[in-house]
C-alpha cells in the first residue's frame, strides 16, 4: 500500500545570504517520517544553517519548510513555538548549563513548559539518564565533573527527554575518541527506534554517517549536489562527494583562499 502521508520534514527552494554571501541557494529536500537523515559537506557548505533555519533560529529569505504539511514559516508564533516543542535537539559542544546539576539539564525544556512537576524530575531525568547508560546517580553530578562522553550522553539525555517526534544531531561525535564515538551511535540509532522519531544528523565523521543514516545528503556551496542511501557515501559516484568523504586532496572540490 503506497503510504500518502506528506514528508515529516518538506523543504522546498530555500534561500538564505549574509550581505553578498549566499549560504543555502534553492534547497529543496524531503525527509521522510521515520527516517534518519544525514547530511554531510564541508565547513560553510550551510549545513548549519539549514537546520537553524528548520529550528527557527534563523529566518530564511525565501522557501518554505513545512512540519507534516504545515509551513512553519507562515504559522503563527505559537504555533511555531509548539511545533519547536516537539524537535530535540543534541548540540555539537553539549551546551549543558553549567550551573545547574545533570538531573535539571536533562529535564531543562519540561520544566521551562511546564510539562513536569519540580518534584518529579529527578525521578523522570534519571530515567531518561538509564536509557543512554548512565546510572540516575550522574543526574546529582555537575556538568564539569564529566567526561566528554559522558557530557554527549547528558545532552542525548535532554534531547529526548520529551519524547521529540523529531531529533537534530550537531556533528553528535566530535571531539570523541573513536570507540566512544561509536558508543553514542548505537545511542542515538536505539534512542531513534524506540522513540519511532525523524532525525537529520549533521556530521563531518563519515564512520558516524554511515552508522546512524538511512539516507544521506551532500551540501556545497550552499546546494545540494547528491542524494542517496547512507550506505551509498563512500562509493557514491559522484566526483564531489567521492572526494570528500573519501579524504581525498585532488578532485573538483579545490582549496578557496578567503577574503
Amino acid at each position: 500500500m503506497t503510504d500518502t502521508r506528506p514528508p515529516k520534514i518538506r523543504i522546498r527552494d530555500l534561500h538564505k545570504s549574509f550581505g553578498a554571501k549566499k549560504v543555502l541557494d534553492g534547497i529543496t529536500l524531503d525527509v521522510p517520517q521515520g527516517t534518519s537523515f544525514v547530511i554531510i559537506g564541508g565547513s560553510g557548505s550551510g549545513k548549519s544553517v539549514l537546520l537553524r533555519c528548520i529550528l527557527g533560529l534563523i529566518v530564511p529569505d525565501s522557501g518554505s519548510i513545512e512540519i507534516d504539511g504545515e509551513n512553519i514559516l507562515t504559522a503563527s508564533t505559537k504555533r511555531r513555538e509548539a511545533l519547536r516543542s516537539e524537535i530535540g535537539m543534541l548540540f555539537q559542544n553539549g551546551a549543558l548549563f553549567d550551573s545547574l546539576p545533570v538531573w535539571e539539564n536533562v529535564t531543562f525544556g519540561l520544566l521551562a513548559r511546564k510539562r513536569l512537576k519540580r518534584s518529579d524530575a529527578r525521578t523522570h531525568a534519571g530515567t531518561i539518564l538509564a536509557q543512554v547508560g548512565l546510572d540516575p546517580s550522574v543526574g546529582e553530578l555537575y556538568p564539569s565533573e564529566l567526561s566528554g562522553g559522558m557530557q554527549k550522553r547528558v545532552g542525548l539525555a535532554r534531547a529526548i527527554a520529551a519524547t521529540p517526534d523529531i531529533l537534530f544531531f550537531d556533528e553528535p561525535t566530535t571531539g570523541l575518541d573513536p570507540i566512544m564515538g561509536a558508543v553514542i551511535d548505537g545511542l542515538i540509532v536505539d534512542c531513534v527506534k524506540k522513540l519511532g522519531s525523524t532525525a537529520i544528523a549533521i556530521t563531518h565523521d563519515m564512520a558516524s554517517a554511515q552508522r546512524i543514516g538511512d539516507e544521506a545528503a551532500m551540501l556545497y556551496k550552499g546546494r545540494l549536489i547528491w542524494q542517496g542511501p547512507a550506505t551509498s557515501l563512500m562509493n557514491s559516484g559522484n566526483p564531489m562527494v567521492d572526494q570528500f568523504t573519501h579524504g581525498r586532496r585532488e578532485g573538483p572540490i579545490g582549496m578557496e583562499l578567503r577574503k
